[in-house]
């Protein structure tokens, strides 16, 4: 007969057999798929509310890749004034056009660079690019006053050049605007809104050379 201290040795084996396979297979298995479950509902988070889903890594493996159908994230936009003399001189003689308008600006984020999560130790690691300027819109309001030279007077072909001189002179200024840098506090306020029920700590992070390939 089996002696009492060797049924006990026995249920105790069995015992730790079961508890180390729950400590070290269950338990870590169930707070994987918890953690991957999670990934791809920020995924899915991320999707309705900038239509597009970042790459999402959870303890360095990558659950999700970054996929969207747009390559701009609009963030903030804002309408300017701008004026701009354009001058021509030949013999001495100078014509001027002077502009004014107004634009509507857009500043975001290029999606061809690479927009990426990283969960980890309950933080979360947020790698995107700066923010830059996305484009600017003519609000359909262009006035010209025209200024001739004695002989050196302002014809259409002026009016073209002083018009596409305008509009460059107006996107560098935008590019400068303080509205651009904006746009990256109030991203960083909608990623700690958004990424609250995942992570106690949101840590961002720009960078400028990371880009990933554009679409065939």
């Amino acid at each position: 007969m089996i002696s009492r201290n060797l049924k006990l040795l026995i249920v105790l084996l069995i015992v730790g057999s079961i508890t180390a396979y729950v400590v070290l297979v269950t338990i870590p298995t169930q707070l994987v798929k918890r953690s991957y479950e999670a990934a791809k509902t920020l995924g899915e988070d991320f999707k309705k509310a900038f239509q597009f889903t970042p790459e999402i890594t959870v303890d360095q493996t990558i659950v999700l890749n970054q996929q969207t159908q747009v390559f701009e994230l609009a963030v903030l936009s804002q309408n300017f004034g701008h004026d701009y003399i354009w001058t021509n001189t030949w013999l001495g003689s100078t014509k001027q056009i002077f502009i004014t308008g107004s634009f509507e600006a857009k500043a975001g984020f290029d999606l061809h660079r690479r927009f990426s999560i990283e969960l980890t130790d309950d933080k979360a690691y947020v790698t995107l690019p700066e923010p830059s300027l996305l484009s600017i819109e003519s609000q359909g309001d262009i006035t010209y006053r025209d200024e001739n030279g004695m002989w050196n007077w302002v014809d259409m072909n002026d009016r073209t050049k002083a018009t596409n001189a305008f509009i460059k002179d107006a996107r560098v200024y935008a590019a400068q605007a303080v509205f651009v840098k904006d746009a990256r506090s109030k991203m960083e306020e909608q990623l700690k809104t958004l990424l609250k029920p995942y992570a106690e700590e949101v840590i961002i992070r720009y960078e400028t050379s990371v880009t990933i390939p554009a679409p065939n």
